[in-house]
């Protein structure tokens, strides 16, 4: 028996993968279609659990489709970023200390973009 573990994909890179096959579609797709469209030697139940798992986590929707699902993303990559950004900060009870260590770490072409973007929130 092989070495399984050095075959193994980093967590998360799977449906990272599945994501960008969806949001590269632009249109909802069947697993069977994601897994022609991912390019690589996959099962078909293996992309309906990556498939299923995204939508438990309500990354993606779906609607039937024959007698299956067709999944579709329900926000872009930017969104999804933002989301799990709000997920990280609302774990920590001390927001304030994240979101201080966030800025601190900011190089600083992106602290002009927040700071730029922030000014904008208070104008609109």
């Amino acid at each position: 028996m092989g070495d399984e573990s050095a075959e193994r994909r980093p967590a998360g890179e799977l449906e990272a993968e599945v994501l960008a096959a969806l949001w590269a579609a632009g249109e909802p797709l069947t697993p069977g279609r994601v897994r022609k469209a991912l390019g690589v030697p996959l099962a078909r139940t293996t992309v309906t659990t990556i498939l299923s798992r995204l939508h438990e986590k309500g990354t993606v929707a779906r609607t039937r489709s024959g007698r299956g699902y067709a999944y579709a993303p329900t926000e872009d990559a930017p969104g999804l970023t933002a989301r799990r950004m709000h997920s990280e900060l609302a774990k920590d009870e001390d927001r304030g200390a994240v979101l201080a260590r966030f800025v601190s770490q900011l190089n600083d072409e992106d602290e002009r973009l927040l700071r730029a973007l922030l000014d904008d929130g208070e104008a609109g």
